[in-house]
């Protein structure tokens, strides 16, 4: 059985340089942080996101939203991780990940690669980067934020022990 589902991150830039950019689980120097109960990665929670809804283990803000004060400040490789764990004790395997990001900045192509081997080291699945602009238009196109949208394929990890 494979099962797969969508889901879109979002969060604006802080105004000041006290908060530090993470993306796709990667600091980008020189660039404003985004302002969120965590990190605020949008690459990594829309990711966290969609293989949560695909596992049918509910999704990002009731495991890690503001309401649990432990994840205050959390990475988005520390989620990462956690979800696979929960995914994989649900008897849920990864199998191909595919996140966009959405903004005017940074620049993603210097880092695609990087970005996509550091997502699959975490995830122990493949994971395809893209990034896109939406031409100058909402809050992205404004250069107020950045957003993320990720599609999560998950198999059931005894396929074939449940098919005999």
């Amino acid at each position: 059985m494979y099962r797969s589902a969508t889901a879109i991150d979002a969060h604006q830039f802080a105004d000041d340089d006290t908060r530090e950019l993470w993306l796709a689980c990667l600091q980008w120097e020189g660039h404003p942080g985004l302002v969120g109960h965590s990190d605020g990665d949008v690459a990594a929670h829309a990711v966290c996101d969609a293989v949560l809804i695909a596992a049918g283990l509910g999704e990002l803000g009731t495991i890690f939203g503001v309401d649990q004060p432990q994840w205050a400040g959390a990475t988005g490789q520390a989620m990462m991780s956690h979800v696979v764990e929960r995914v994989r004790e649900a008897g849920w395997q990864i199998e191909f990940v595919s996140v966009q990001i959405i903004g005017q900045r940074p620049r993603l192509l210097p880092r695609k690669y990087e970005a996509e081997q550091r997502m699959s080291e975490i995830l122990g699945a493949p994971v395809a980067v893209c990034a896109t602009t939406t031409d100058r238009m909402g809050f992205t196109g404004r250069d107020e934020g950045l957003a993320a949208i990720a599609t999560a394929t998950l198999s059931r990890a005894n396929m074939e022990a449940e098919c005999k």
